[in-house]
């Protein structure tokens, strides 16, 4: 395929357009396509709503101290003395 030649400033800024609307189509397709995947995925209501309360419990004061000690638990069972 030859390159396409320009006589103008103009031809080169319309193409461009042109290109930026038709990246912007194909970024939207794909972005649907994800989350057309994702709702295939996705657990019954039922599991959501449980999720959504297990979400809001953990960004609360118990998710907070949770956070904090998990951390120390996970340090202090791989560094415990194993009794031989």
């Amino acid at each position: 395929m030859e390159p396409k030649k320009y006589s103008s400033y103009a031809e080169i800024d319309h193409d461009l357009k042109i290109l930026k609307v038709e990246r912007e189509i194909h970024y939207q397709k794909i972005r649907l396509s994800v989350d057309k995947t994702k709702e295939t995925f996705m657990p019954s209501k039922s599991l959501s709503f449980v999720g959504s309360v297990l979400q809001k419990t953990a960004s609360g004061p118990i998710g907070t101290i949770l956070k904090l000690a998990i951390p120390y638990a996970i340090n202090w069972y791989i560094n415990r003395k194993r009794g031989d």
